[in-house]
């Protein structure tokens, strides 16, 4: 199990030397890790979860400020598509394994066992946390938060980007529904949760995707991101879409 005195080689993919190693060794770990630490007492739990919620909102403002910038000719809609495919879990479990977190993370002997360092959520949070940890790290040691995460972010964003063959991205399966029932007035698109599975740590949601209360698609997936988007190709295939 990493510690943080393991670390520098993960410092090193990240192009970036922590002050307060404790903030990344905690971006590090999950919460099945720290369950099992605390036995299970949620209130002294201290896991990676604060974090991510953080990072989550700094890479939503750099990515939106990176396309806005960069990509100044398109419209709203396109822009709206290209940051929902260079955020979703697959795209941050993509730049995670790039920098190989799996190795890294601190995990309980449930999650361990079960292939978690592999799994697309936890990876996909990971990276978020990372982000956080580096955004407050960065902002004690006197340094401008934003401009030290843009510079580690970014060349992940742009890579991802010319992964398509001409900027148009058709894989966020959510907003190219949205998108069509967009042009019904009148309808009205929810995606609701119909169940959780499994422990904590390894949970897995089935999701509908309701059309003015009529089921249009399901989908599962190891986090509700994953479940809405596999709920929304379903819908896509019954519209004939895919």
């Amino acid at each position: 199990m990493p510690h943080c005195e393991d670390i520098n080689g993960l410092e090193a993919r990240l192009g970036y030397s922590f002050a307060d190693r404790d903030k990344l060794c905690l971006a590090l770990t999950h919460s099945s890790y720290s369950n099992e630490l605390q036995s299970g007492d949620p209130k002294h739990t201290l896991c990676n979860e604060r974090l991510e919620f953080l990072g989550d909102s700094v890479l939503q403002l750099i990515s939106g400020e990176y396309l806005f910038t960069d990509f100044s000719d398109r419209p709203e809609g396109e822009l709206t598509k290209l940051r929902a495919f260079i955020v979703c879990e697959d795209a941050l479990c993509c730049y995670a394994k790039k920098l190989e977190l799996g190795s890294y993370l601190r995990l309980g002997k449930g999650e361990e066992a079960t292939n978690g360092r592999e799994r697309k959520s936890i990876l996909a949070d990971a990276f978020e946390a990372v982000i956080a940890a580096m955004y407050l790290d960065s902002a004690e040691k006197g340094l401008d938060p934003l401009v030290t995460v843009r510079a580690f972010v970014i060349p992940f964003l742009s890579e991802r980007i010319k992964e398509t063959k001409s900027g148009t991205v058709t894989s966020d399966y959510k907003t190219a529904l949205q998108q069509i029932v967009q042009s019904v007035a009148g309808e009205r698109l929810e995606y609701i949760t119909v169940s959780e599975k499994g422990p904590d740590h390894r949970k897995i949601f089935e999701v509908e995707a309701r059309l003015t209360g009529n089921v249009i698609g399901k989908g599962s997936g190891t986090s509700r991101r994953e479940a809405e988007q596999c709920a929304a190709r379903e819908a896509l295939k019954l519209f004939g879409q895919l």
